[in-house]
């Protein structure tokens, strides 16, 4: 007998400040064993799996991303009532956004997809406490006119092996960002934000493990003075092996903004 089987994309959103990352993992919170804790639950008697788009590290949020539910046998009655099910049994840091039925073509993982990564931060001095889950604090002066120039340096296609950790021989390090830039925020606010705040946009089809928060961490070294310009652009240069970054900029100022699918 052919099993029949219903595919969704369900559309979230997390503040990853407390949990360990997308990956289920055996004795911690994570954003996969959530959702899949959730999904039994409003879901009892259903055979389901589930597959992110992609995974964020420990401390990271996601302002718009997506994962594919798979239901075997019975397709869901009325999607915008489980979807007001599933929200109501959702831990209070995890929201899903919209859902729509996609056939078995469509694939979470080849179908092509952008992501808009923003990571916040300020410089100075130290901010209230409750900035702590969405933006980075360095507390010293940076020059933030010289790392604008730096991340626009990014803008293209170039070799990032150098803003990559623990890769496989297999990798491909060539990588194209659309779009690198740092402007004072505007993205997100709050009343008890620094007066003056940052977001580095980093917008690309594909990073590698810690690339853009490798970046994040060059433009700080470059904030103070540690890295040149120069130093920025020969990095990016295959050959160049011996600068490979160091630095991994604090998980908790980075949003995995959205990821937009063709």
């Amino acid at each position: 007998m052919q099993r029949n089987r219903f595919y969704y994309l369900i559309r979230i959103q997390y503040l990853g400040y407390r949990l360990h990352g997308w990956q289920r993992q055996p004795d911690v919170k994570t954003v996969e064993g959530l959702l899949h804790k959730t999904l039994r639950w409003v879901m009892p008697k259903a055979k389901f799996k589930i597959l992110g788009t992609s995974r964020t590290d420990a401390m990271v949020s996601a302002g718009n991303t997506a994962f594919e539910l798979f239901v075997d046998h019975e397709p869901l009655e009325d999607i915008d009532e489980f979807l007001k099910v599933f929200n109501k049994n959702l831990p209070q840091d995890i929201k899903a956004l919209e859902i729509e039925e996609v056939d078995a073509k469509f694939s979470i993982i080849q179908h092509s997809k952008m992501k808009e990564y923003a990571y916040l931060f300020c410089c100075g001095e130290k901010y209230h406490p409750f900035c702590a889950p969405f933006m980075a604090n360095f507390q010293e002066d940076l020059d933030i006119e010289k790392m604008k120039l730096g991340a626009r340096m990014f803008e293209g296609t170039h070799d990032f092996r150098n803003y990559s950790v623990r890769v496989s021989e297999k990798s491909t390090f060539e990588r194209t960002i659309i779009k690198s830039e740092i402007e004072e925020n505007q993205l997100y606010t709050a009343n008890f934000f620094p007066q003056k705040s940052y977001v580095f946009h980093i917008h690309g089809a594909g990073f590698l493990r810690h690339q853009v928060r490798l970046m994040m961490g060059a433009m700080v070294l470059l904030g103070r003075g540690e890295l040149s310009l120069e130093d920025i652009q020969e990095s990016l240069q295959a050959e160049n092996s011996h600068f490979q970054m160091d630095y991994i900029a604090p998980a908790s100022g980075l949003i995995l903004n959205k990821t937009i699918f063709d």
